[in-house]
């Protein structure tokens, strides 16, 4: 449907409005940019940064999935609507998410204020892909209170998380050495809230106490990060860990979450970028291309010049 088609203002109308067919096609459209994608970007527009985006990443194995469904329970029982966007890697011959956290959050599914979307990674390896970002400002426009983003656990490479989430909740194991990678990675800095999952297990005291050790810090903000410990098979210390998001939310006001937004924005034209210009360097002339990196095994051209003169190329082209 083409956005001047006298239906593109039903189709925003109940986009905005939450209505769970038209969030499902506008997800499918984003998704797959399709032709209905121009569409739903702009019936989404003016209608960003409502939603509490809250990122729950970590190392395969910690239980993310599992701990996602007890949280949704908790939300719920406060009256918020919940969308939750379940990164997973792609299928090696298809490119599709493989379905395995939507499969794992069913509980939810005849819910009609919660609504999942297993994404794809599409081998992005930070976490989050663009349309993953995508998908939460969908999920944000059709006014979902909290949009829950779970990443697809790759490690020391989830900071991108960041770039979407207001609360970043960091998910560790015990016994894994979670804490010792996450210093390693920087991970700690990112997390606004430390969850040791699994606390059933003997080795949770010693993965609580390292991480408290190890995440001592204040941030300029005056939010001090504290450790959260959750069994999510039973929910034990969910509800605690609910509180403790919503207590985060509080503290961010309402001025910082409004720029929640505005950073997935600059994050979608930083990507797309990119992207653009991997495709436009594809296309590029490939006698000149080949000349650039004749001179730069000649000696004639250094590495930094002969890039340069490569994207000059393309703005030219332009």
């Amino acid at each position: 449907m083409d956005a001047r088609d006298p239906g593109a203002d039903t189709f925003a109308a109940k986009l905005l409005a939450g209505d769970r067919v038209t969030l499902g096609r506008a997800v499918n459209a984003v998704e797959n940019d399709d032709s209905g994608a121009a569409e739903v970007l702009h019936a989404m527009r003016g209608h960003l940064g409502r939603a509490h985006v809250v990122g729950i990443t970590g190392a395969p194995g910690a239980g993310k999935s599992t701990l996602v469904n007890s949280l949704i329970h908790e939300i719920r029982k406060d009256g918020k609507t919940v969308g939750v966007v379940a990164v997973d890697p792609s299928s090696p011959l298809t490119g599709g998410a493989i379905l395995g956290d939507r499969i794992r959050m069913s509980d939810h599914s005849s819910d009609p204020d919660v609504f999942i979307r297993s994404v794809a990674s599409r081998g992005h390896l930070g976490g989050l892909s663009r349309t993953a970002v995508r998908v939460i400002d969908v999920m944000d426009a059709a006014g979902k209170d909290v949009v829950i983003a779970e990443t697809v656990g790759t490690g020391q490479s989830e900071v991108e998380v960041m770039q979407a989430a207001q609360t970043v909740i960091v998910v560790c194991a015990p016994g894994l050495g979670d804490e010792i990678q996450a210093v390693k990675a920087g991970i700690l800095e990112i997390a606004d809230i430390l969850v040791v999952n699994r606390g059933d297990n003997p080795l949770a005291n010693r993965t609580e106490r390292d991480l408290l050790e190890a995440a001592v810090f204040t941030r300029d903000d005056g939010w001090t990060v504290p450790v959260r410990r959750t069994t999510a098979t039973t929910g034990e210390g969910v509800a605690a860990l609910a509180e403790t998001i919503a207590a985060h939310h509080g503290h961010l006001g309402p001025e910082r979450l409004a720029a929640g937004a505005l950073k997935r924005s600059a994050s979608l034209v930083a990507s797309a970028a990119r992207e653009l210009l991997e495709r436009r360097l594809a296309n590029a002339d490939g006698a000149e291309m080949q000349a650039l990196a004749e001179a730069l095994l000649t000696g004639d051209l250094d590495l930094e010049t002969a890039a340069a003169k490569a994207l000059n190329r393309i703005v030219q082209d332009t």
